[in-house]
């Protein structure tokens, strides 16, 4: 089958690998009719993640058909249409029993490189690397999917892929971040990052109430995306304008009463901090971009939640964690426990409430993916979400 392979920093290829098989009886194989770049498969791209060996197959963001079940599989059967969570969990575990998927204890075949990292393993994850399994990823022709059982969702007759694709990762991602900000009637919530996850994140706390959200970022597109969404939508464009002033002065000085950071480590290096963190990271001094997440804790109203939904990696200097205690701030985040909200964000899908397609800029066959990196991390052309069929 063909698949998309990583071989170093900036360097990704289409290339033939063996076809995967059934290795264990909770397995099923997916034939791939639609995958997808995330903005986390940039951090693999721009050499970010460590543990990466040549040839891995990449993406975690993906949809297709049964093709093979494995003996213990009895909730799906060849010719089922299905969505994957990009978390993979056994469903029986402490973590699973208490619907945090993404921690699941049984997923990560070799935890030893996760531990040494971060203290515990999370869940194993599809085309992330060898610290989180190791697993082949989604930006192939098939893939082998473990815990077939637990993770995917089937599609109903009727929707398209792009109505549920995202369903994988970035719009139960958004919608997580906009849960742990608590949202009571009356907020103003302000979005970091007006990409995909930033973009279901700005929609998500609409639904759940918010009477404003602020979005910033400093691609013309994205912005005015997220102005298209349906409610009180303001924007700040960090290029033009100082992102604390401006929120002070929209908030009549009081900060927004939660703040979701969907950049993550790779944040635009703006600004005098976004300059030292450039040179930290290219130094080897810390591995990630913390700008946007400054920001976020600094302008915060008083006894306010940042969430953060943007993946970090690693370790950051100058955290302001003097600004978290003696602000009273509440500060969450996680990998997101897909599995948790697939059939209440499938029936929001269904029942009409939203097109998660609304970001698909572009559609590129697989063969054309390593093309697709390069557009969707310079943001040319418009890009904001990029679809490949393989």
């Amino acid at each position: 089958m063909k698949a998309l392979c990583w071989h170093g920093k900036n360097d990704v290829r289409v290339e033939t690998v063996p076809d995967p098989t059934l290795i264990n009886p909770r397995d099923a194989i997916v034939r791939v009719t639609s995958t997808s770049i995330c903005g986390s498969d940039l951090h693999l791209y721009d050499g970010f993640i460590p543990s990466m060996h040549k040839g891995d197959i990449l993406g975690h963001e993906f949809m297709g058909e049964i093709v093979e079940v494995g003996s213990a599989v009895k909730t799906l059967k060849v010719g089922d249409r299905v969505v994957v969570p990009f978390p993979i969990a056994c469903g029986d575990c402490f973590f699973c029993g208490r619907q945090l998927f993404s921690l699941c204890e049984n997923s990560n075949p070799d935890t030893r490189l996760a531990e040494a990292f971060w203290g515990r393993s999370p869940c194993g994850i599809f085309g992330y690397s060898h610290m989180v399994g190791g697993y082949a990823g989604g930006q192939a022709e098939y893939v082998r999917v473990p815990f077939a059982d637990v993770g995917p969702i089937k599609v109903p007759v009727g929707l398209r892929d792009e109505q549920v694709l995202f369903l994988s990762d970035v719009f139960p991602t958004g919608w997580m971040a906009a849960e742990n900000c608590a949202i009571q009637p009356g907020d103003t919530v302000a979005v970091w990052g007006c990409g995909p996850v930033g973009q279901f994140a700005i929609r998500s706390a609409l639904m759940m109430g918010a009477e404003r959200v602020i979005a910033i970022d400093a691609v013309h597109e994205r912005l005015a995306l997220a102005r298209g969404a349906d409610g009180v939508v303001d924007i700040v464009d960090h290029s033009r304008v100082n992102v604390h002033e401006a929120l002070t002065e929209m908030t009549g000085g009081r900060g927004p009463d939660a703040c979701i950071d969907a950049v993550g480590m790779e944040a635009d290096p703006h600004g005098l901090a976004g300059r030292y963190d450039d040179l930290k990271t290219r130094l080897m001094l810390q591995t990630d971009r913390a700008v946007s997440l400054r920001q976020a804790i600094l302008a915060c109203r008083n006894g306010g939640t940042v969430s953060v939904a943007g993946v970090y990696g690693g370790v950051i200097d100058k955290f302001p964690m003097g600004a978290i205690v003696n602000r009273s701030l509440t500060l969450k985040s996680g990998q997101t426990h897909v599995q948790r909200y697939l059939q209440r964000l499938l029936d929001l899908v269904v029942e009409g409430r939203i097109d998660p397609g609304f970001i698909v800029s572009h559609r590129m066959a697989l063969d054309d993916a390593p093309d697709g990196y390069e557009l969707f991390k310079r943001k040319r052309d418009g890009c904001v979400k990029i679809v490949l069929e393989p």
